[in-house]
């Protein structure tokens, strides 16, 4: 596969490890915070002899610090159902993020840009090797790590890519890929995992099978699926092209950057829409830019508690969409040529 598929294909990878600390109840069944914040501050204290890390409790963050955590996939909604119990340790750079006491003790992820799975695990066998010298994980000879879903049992790795599939998507195969997906193991998911939609054409496509194969095997199983969802894709992206609804997608992928370059007001669930269809417009050449990466940061860069971190205040769902017109305008017209 050309490198340049993977570019305008593949957003980014996470790289999932569950863990659970021997001796202690799932964190489901954590009846009192006192077990809880014992677990947190073994943790803390493994990953900090060498690392430093940011340990936040939930119950002691804002809300508004909270929502923003999530909008950076930082940490699931889950985490915050049980504030009291839980906590997150996040490392400077915001790459790397393990969650304590969400639905296991340590959901510990790394995520990187672009196909970047095995750097990934990389940088999260390290950390979760260091967690390990000094904590004694919950493990069985057979079953391998023990995990509070049986789905995670055995190597606890969940490796994941989002993929932006626009073309896919509006040829209505994606149908057929989510079954080719199945039939080998994997799912396929929206952009912040089980149970949400693919927004924006974005899709999450991860290993189900945990027990029974080793780390590597997952890995190069995803890649390999990886690599060929990115192939169809960027065949169905030649065919809208020169097919019938060409005119209707080149009109639709210009007016978005019309709207997005000139608006005054932008509300967000309209701006990933327009977004996509900009990101779509690159892809199909009829933008000059450098790649799509840069729109996908911008999207996050928008999301309310993003926005209210850069005007260092609260604003209003007014403010809000007015902040994010003019932001995003004056950032689309720096880097799209038409």
């Amino acid at each position: 596969m050309a490198e340049t598929h993977t570019d305008m294909v593949v957003a980014s990878s996470r790289i999932r490890l569950a863990r659970n600390l021997n001796g202690y109840v799932f964190p489901s069944r954590l009846e009192d915070d006192k077990q809880a914040k014992e677990i947190i501050r073994s943790v803390s204290s493994a990953i900090n002899k060498v690392d430093e890390f940011r340990l936040s409790y939930m119950d002691a963050i804002p809300e508004e610090e909270a929502l923003n955590l999530v909008e950076n996939h930082l940490i699931s909604p889950l985490l915050l159902k049980r504030p009291h119990f839980s906590a997150a340790l996040i490392n400077e750079k915001r790459n790397v993020s393990i969650m304590i006491n969400e639905e296991d003790h340590l959901r510990e992820q790394c995520i990187e840009k672009g196909l970047s799975l095995r750097k990934a695990y990389a940088t999260m066998s390290e950390k979760d090797n260091l967690i390990a010298r000094s904590i004694q994980f919950a493990y069985d000879e057979q079953l391998g790590y023990l995990t509070a879903c049986p789905t995670n049992l055995g190597t606890g790795l969940r490796a994941s890519v989002m993929l932006f599939l626009p073309a896919l998507t509006m040829s209505g195969l994606m149908s057929r890929v989510v079954r080719s997906a199945n039939r080998l193991g994997l799912t396929v998911r929206g952009m912040y995992g089980e149970g949400s939609q693919a927004e924006g054409y974005m899709y999450q496509l991860s290993n189900e099978v945990t027990l029974g194969v080793t780390e590597e095997e997952i890995i190069s199983q995803v890649e390999q699926v990886v690599a060929k969802v990115s192939e169809m894709e960027v065949s169905e992206r030649t065919r809208l092209k020169s097919g019938g609804r060409a005119l209707e997608i080149k009109d639709a992928c210009l007016r978005s950057y019309g709207v997005l370059a000139h608006c005054a007001m932008m509300p967000s669930e309209e701006f990933g829409k327009l977004c996509a269809s900009l990101k779509l417009g690159v892809c199909l050449g009829y933008f000059s830019s450098d790649g799509i990466g840069w729109i996908d940061d911008l999207i996050i860069k928008m999301k309310p508690s993003n926005i209210n971190l850069l005007a260092s205040r609260s604003l209003s769902p007014v403010e809000r969409d007015c902040y994010r017109a003019d932001y995003a305008s004056r950032r689309i017209r720096e880097k799209i040529t038409i």
